[in-house]
């Protein structure tokens, strides 16, 4: 989750002076956005499974109505964008440099790939680094090819997605309910199980927990190459261009996208694809422009220094906030959520003592080391 600029050459200002601040905050408020999706699986009786069985993705309630309207896809959307905007800021740095491309980008997206299958075996079913790793592989090549040729598969992608979300909405509406069978053997798992015995759990239904970057490819090709497109009109930069773009994408995703998800979310719950994957990215887009607004305006204090630490150590908040959840939540940790999972409170707070544990923890790690555990260990086993 590289969110520099490209490293500036020998005689000019360091590398890290060219930080985009703005990405790095995004990419901090993302890890915190996904987390407030993910909080609700961990905490509920049938765990991360609970989609698969038909059970909504977070809770029921005002505080889960306010979740899914604010949180339901939309930073997963971002992060993915954000993902696309590393990835052009990579290949920027290696056409300075004169760099063959995609070169040696081809191993770092192989090495996402084994973290996020690690990622899935061994933590969480809904691991989004895998179908990252694959995209990233793809989109690094049509870097390559014309604006042209990248605008004509970009929509493309887009188009083939919502033909792909119209077919599925429409076999939920028309096919049969959920079959209750099984579930209670499931709540066992996640309530009383082992570790081990989640992991053969996660194993064995392998193809099913991965199913959602698969059908979802195409979007995610889109929201890289719209990542690719955002950065290179300049949409995180800090001048008069940047500020325009930042406002349109508030004024549309805002403006739109919040008051459509709100009726979305009246339906029943067989458009819950609809309200994911078509609304939830229109959404995302006005969260850039409004914490770009924010960013600029507001003046810069411990919250924002503390989500660009994050930011910078995206992928091990990643891992590290799922890691959390696993032990507070399962019955091979702490098990709380088997105690406390109905409460309208433990998802809302869980989620805040996680993020403030993230913020505080990110900011002094920063303070004596460069890197992210993670990143530490992918640029040591890459360079």
């Amino acid at each position: 989750m590289d969110t520099t600029t490209a490293p500036a050459p020998a005689g000019t200002a360091p590398a890290a002076a060219k930080r985009l601040p703005l990405l790095d905050v995004l990419r901090g408020v993302a890890i915190l956005g996904t987390l407030g999706t993910n909080v609700w699986l961990f905490a509920a009786a049938h765990g991360e499974a609970g989609p698969l069985l038909g059970y909504g993705i977070v809770g029921e309630g005002p505080l889960g109505a306010a979740f899914e309207l604010l949180a339901n896809g939309k930073f997963l959307s971002m992060l993915t964008v954000l993902f696309g905007v590393g990835l052009a800021i990579q290949y920027r740095s290696a056409e300075r440099k004169g760099r063959r491309w995609p070169g040696r980008y081809h191993w770092r997206a192989l090495f996402l790939f084994a973290e996020g299958t690690i990622h899935f075996v061994l933590l969480f079913a809904w691991d989004v680094l895998m179908g990252y790793a694959v995209t990233a592989i793809t989109v690094a090549w049509l870097l390559k090819r014309s604006e042209r040729a990248q605008r004509a598969v970009m929509w493309t992608a887009l188009g083939v997605h919502l033909a792909v979300i119209a077919l599925i909405t429409a076999g939920s509406v028309t096919g049969p309910g959920n079959d209750p069978a099984g579930n209670a053997e499931v709540a066992a798992l996640y309530a009383d199980g082992s570790w081990l015995d989640q992991v053969r759990f996660r194993l064995d239904h392998m193809l099913v927990f991965r199913i959602e970057p698969i059908i979802t490819f195409p979007l995610l090709v889109f929201l890289f190459l719209l990542g690719v497109r955002l950065f290179r009109a300049g949409a995180f930069g800090a001048d008069d261009a940047g500020r325009r773009i930042r406002a349109r994408l508030t004024a549309w995703g805002l403006g739109a996208g919040l008051p459509l998800n709100a009726a979305v979310m009246l339906l029943p719950d067989d458009y819950m694809f609809v309200e994911r994957y078509v609304v939830a990215p229109i959404v995302m887009l006005g969260y850039i422009g409004l914490v770009g607004l924010l960013v600029e305006r507001v003046r810069r204090g411990p919250v924002t220094a503390s989500l660009e630490s994050l930011g910078r150590t995206a992928l091990s908040g990643y891992i590290l906030q799922n890691l959390i959840a696993s032990i507070v939540c399962y019955g091979w940790g702490l098990g709380l959520a088997a105690e406390y999972g109905t409460e309208a409170w433990f998802a809302p707070a869980l989620w805040l003592g996680i993020s403030a544990f993230l913020l505080a923890g990110s900011w002094l790690w920063l303070r004596r080391f460069t890197n992210g555990p993670a990143e530490a260990l992918q640029k040591a086993v890459l360079h």
